[in-house]
């Protein structure tokens, strides 16, 4: 029996000969080719404290320093911040529920690479007619099958799975990164509109005393009506620039409800403690090497086990292309009776053995092959745009922080003048030897000085932000996944 099983299999690969004269498709390599990330970064590294020599204890510590990096800023507010928007993000949850499809297909796929078995049982009774005695049969079974993966496509479509099981894995983790960053960013940008609006207060009581004080001098005859009118206006202005601040604010405390999902109440009584304080973030060791630097972002590890599921997807099509062996077989107990006799005994097949043999499917096959070649150049094609990306994400924060490390000095000299400047203007303007039109120019100078003072605080802050999420969040593959992933997949919800 043996001879004619492999008879009968040489016989299927030999006539399955013509489905496999269509032109080959070149198969993509086993492993992943080199993404092109340059050799060093262009752009000024941020100074940071050394590390351990030893590479890979470096490696570990600037993750774990990038984990933390958070709860560096010495904010409890943003930390609780952080915390509730990744607990109640809907992109959160979704990524964890792709792990969840993804590690039940993984299941599947492993199923179908070994034997299944059936218990099968049945019973009946039957009586011809009114002479004969009636007749019962009764049988339990175990049927077992199983496909022999003979050229690889079971276990080809079984890594092709896991390979999705770890993208969708990544992909949760640059889920709760990204929500981190977005929510991050919003608080920054939220504390630096206070701070604004702190200065736009006391602007705006600088102008509207500068007013009073003029309309005095109008109503004395020590100066021209022009400038009481003037005065009113530059108060009227002063005053609609702050309700435009406070505006912006507001919209920025409507976007952390939205983000956290807590009560707006509860969240301003949250925020009011630490209002207009701008967050002081500490700095990130960045790795010289930007292809190690990289091998910490979540994306491009998602990005790259989606190339090598192509790459399986594609074996998996090219093994379809061969003959299918599968056999089958079964093993149990039968009863017979017959009035008040019996007979039981167990029976066993073993067969039938089934080979496919894809003889003519008008190329379908072929077809399926080179669509799946085609998938992976269109995710290889993919991946490599996402390393350029990130060069690109990690250098312009890179820039970006130079520049307003650049900015600070200049930008607090400038400030001490124009505070000297303004007080020196002011006494003249009293004094009735400066002009109105001049007190209104050294204050709008001081003003403008300040807000970008703010506003160079916050885009430090938003580069520290953007170079956290381009260096990945301090992941690595070993991190925690979340718990209702990591449930094995034949839980039902509860």
């Amino acid at each position: 029996m043996t001879r004619s099983l492999l008879l009968a299999a040489g016989a299927g690969l030999a006539l399955s000969g013509c489905g496999l004269l269509a032109p080959p498709v070149a198969m993509p390599p086993q492993t992943l080719p080199q993404a092109q990330a340059p050799a060093a970064w262009y752009a000024p590294l941020p100074a940071a404290a050394p590390q351990p020599s030893a590479p890979a204890a470096a490696e570990t510590a600037r993750a774990a320093a990038l984990r933390q990096w958070w709860q560096q800023f010495d904010d409890p507010v943003l930390v609780a911040l952080i915390d509730a928007g990744q607990a109640a993000s809907p992109t959160i949850a979704a990524a964890a529920s792709r792990i969840e499809q993804a590690r039940a297909a993984s299941t599947a796929a492993d199923a179908a690479l070994i034997p299944f078995v059936n218990a099968q049982g049945g019973a009946s009774v039957a009586s011809r007619n009114l002479i004969l005695p009636g007749m019962t049969n009764a049988s339990l079974s175990l049927q077992a099958g199983w496909e022999i993966d003979l050229f690889g496509a079971g276990r080809a479509g079984a890594d092709a799975a896991a390979a999705r099981l770890e993208a969708s894995e990544a992909g949760w983790h640059d889920a709760r990164i990204a929500v981190a960053a977005e929510t991050g960013s919003t608080y920054n940008t939220l504390r630096g509109c206070e701070a604004l609006v702190v200065q736009t207060e006391a602007d705006v009581r600088s102008r509207e005393e500068t007013a009073r004080v003029t309309t005095l001098a109008v109503q004395a005859g020590m100066m021209a009506p022009a400038s009481g009118a003037l005065a009113r206006a530059s108060a009227a202005q002063g005053r609609s620039l702050l309700a435009a601040q406070r505006a912006q604010c507001e919209q920025l405390v409507k976007a952390l409800v939205a983000l956290t999902a807590l009560d707006e109440p509860a969240l301003r009584a949250r925020l009011a403690p630490g209002h207009a304080r701008q967050p002081l973030p500490a700095t990130i060791e960045v790795e010289r090497v930007p292809g190690q630097a990289l091998a910490q972002r979540p994306d491009l590890a998602a990005a790259e086990r989606q190339v090598l599921a192509a790459a399986d997807d594609t074996a998996r099509a090219q093994a379809q292309r061969y003959p299918r062996i599968a056999i089958a077989g079964s093993v149990g107990p039968a009863l017979l009776r017959v009035q008040d006799n019996s007979t039981s005994g167990n029976l066993w097949t073993i067969g039938p053995l089934q080979i496919t043999l894809p003889l003519f499917n008008g190329g379908t096959l072929v077809a399926n092959v080179v669509a799946a070649r085609a998938r992976y150049d269109e995710a290889l094609s993919a991946y490599r745009a996402a390393v350029r990306g990130a060069v690109r994400e990690v250098e312009s924060a890179l820039v970006s922080l130079d520049s307003s490390a650049r900015r600070e000095a200049d930008l607090a000299v400038a400030i001490e003048g124009f505070e000297a400047s303004l007080q020196a203007t002011d006494a003249r303007f009293r004094g009735g030897l400066g002009s109105l039109f001049d007190l209104e120019e050294a204050r709008r100078s001081l003003l403008v000085a300040r807000s970008s003072q703010v506003d160079l605080q916050r885009e430090r802050v938003a580069a520290w932000i953007a170079l956290y999420r381009a260096l990945g969040g301090g992941w690595t593959p070993a991190d925690d996944l979340p718990v209702a992933a990591a449930k094995p997949a034949g839980n039902a919800p509860p």
